[in-house]
């Protein structure tokens, strides 16, 4: 149906080299990213960052639709969220995704939303790609 691509390249190894990724769209291009970037906080990105805007948009994005569906036309979403990458033997591995969403969506009723919410949680592809614990918080304001 859709492909959508990225590429990354990382010169030198180790704790000492430095990646650059980009998106086929070009929203990003030759962004930096690396260890100190993963580890230390430096500017440019990293995986687990962007792994949290991909799950961030697309559970945001299929509660909206979600929410389309049953008859809701007007309200805002917003959602954070937080990838957890623990120590996994030798290596490491992303445990976590722990999305925080609030929403104004006008006449509907807080179990409606926290009903909805959770299958929007559950059906996004990329809540389906992650082989990690997924938790929501949400706010119904």
């Amino acid at each position: 149906m859709t492909t959508r691509t990225a590429s990354a390249r990382y010169d030198g190894l180790g704790k000492d080299g430095k990646g650059h990724v980009s998106t086929q769209s070009g929203v990003l291009s030759d962004n930096p990213y690396g260890f100190n970037t993963r580890f230390d906080n430096e500017p440019g990105t990293n995986p687990e960052e962007l792994i949290a805007a991909a799950h961030a948009s697309c559970f945001t994005m299929a509660l909206s639709f979600a929410l389309a569906k049953e008859g809701y036309s007007a309200g805002t979403l917003e959602t954070d969220a937080a990838v957890t990458l623990d120590k996994d033997g030798d290596g490491f591995k992303v445990t976590k995704s722990a999305l925080k969403l609030k929403g104004r969506v006008a006449g509907i009723e807080k179990a409606d939303f926290e009903r909805i919410a959770e299958e929007a949680k559950k059906g996004c592809p990329i809540s389906k790609l992650l082989n990690a614990e997924i938790t929501l918080e949400h706010d119904l304001e």
